[in-house]
């Protein structure tokens, strides 16, 4: 599992010109999952986001988590981050999961993350999706489990 995370002072998703998720300041998650992965998988990916201190604390330094910082999660689906890049010019999608078992387990995952934290806001699995945001810093990380 896949996450590139960016630190964000507001960010939207919107399909078909309506907002279906916003936050403002905190982490927009875009989510990809591997054949591999699985609902554990999913837990492990959740718990480290929750504790990934990527926010600035009281000195100024890169001390506090997403929810020490009183932040929003966005959790966006994002296939493309399984793209296989190194041969040719045309992105491989073969390790990325199957759609159908992908959006399952992106539920499952919605799911225990809403049950973790309460602000969280998420895209449409599979949809159209414009994504606005404003980087905060720019501070972006990729997490992988």
């Amino acid at each position: 599992m896949r996450a590139l995370i960016q630190r964000c002072t507001s960010a939207k998703v919107t399909v078909d010109g309506e907002c279906v998720g916003e936050i403002d300041h905190g982490l927009v998650v875009f989510l990809g999952l591997g054949q591999q992965d699985n609902l554990d998988t999913a837990k492990n990916m959740i718990d480290k986001l929750l504790k990934y201190r990527c926010f600035n604390d009281e000195q100024g330094k890169m001390g506090w988590n997403v929810q020490q910082a009183d932040g929003g999660i966005l959790l966006v689906s994002q296939f493309t981050l399984y793209a296989n890049t190194q041969k040719g010019l045309r992105p491989d999608f073969a390790p990325a999961m199957s759609p159908t078992a992908a959006k399952e387990l992106y539920l499952q995952t919605v799911e225990y993350l809403q049950n973790q934290y309460d602000k969280t806001a998420t895209g449409i699995f599979a949809a159209d999706m414009q994504v606005e945001l404003t980087n905060d810093g720019p501070v972006t990380f990729m997490l992988e489990i």
